[in-house]
């Protein structure tokens, strides 16, 4: 399971021209699943992007957690983060699990970060266009992947 965590100062998802889900400060969360991840690589994930100290404190050093500064989750599906690009020019997606898992393990990390995490948590819509919009603030971005329970 792989994220990429961008600290932002709002972020907003669109589908069909109308808004479906925004959050003012916090993480935009861009989540793929591969083949043979699990629940608990997407509790282990979650986890770790909870307590991720890449906020800043008041002498400007990223040291605060999306906990601490009571921010937002944005998750959004995305699994073209599982694009293989090796061969040609055009993207092999085979990588990316077969989209009912993918789903069940994306509303799994969804449902756990709300029961779990203990702050304001919106998202995407599996499978839909979406249309995102973010002000990346710092601008700080993150890359995380959690393989068979370890976060490489």
């Amino acid at each position: 399971m792989k994220a990429v965590v961008q600290r932002v100062r709002d972020s907003k998802l669109v589908i069909d021209n109308e808004l479906y889900s925004s959050i003012d400060n916090g993480l935009l969360v861009l989540l793929g699943v591969t083949h043979g991840d699990t629940e608990n690589d997407a509790k282990i994930l979650a986890e770790k992007i909870a307590k991720l100290r890449i906020f800043e404190d008041e002498n400007e050093k990223m040291n605060l957690s999306v906990m601490d500064v009571k921010g937002s989750l944005h998750i959004v599906s995305q699994f073209t983060l599982y694009a293989d690009s090796h061969h040609g020019n055009r993207p092999s997606f085979i990588n990316a699990a077969e989209p009912t898992r993918a789903n069940e393990l994306y509303e799994y990390f969804v449902k756990y970060c709300r029961e779990n995490i203990g702050i304001n948590v919106a998202t995407g819509s599996f499978g839909a266009s979406m249309q995102v919009s973010f002000t990346n603030c710092g601008p700080v971005t993150i890359i995380l992947e959690c393989v068979d329970g370890k976060i490489l």
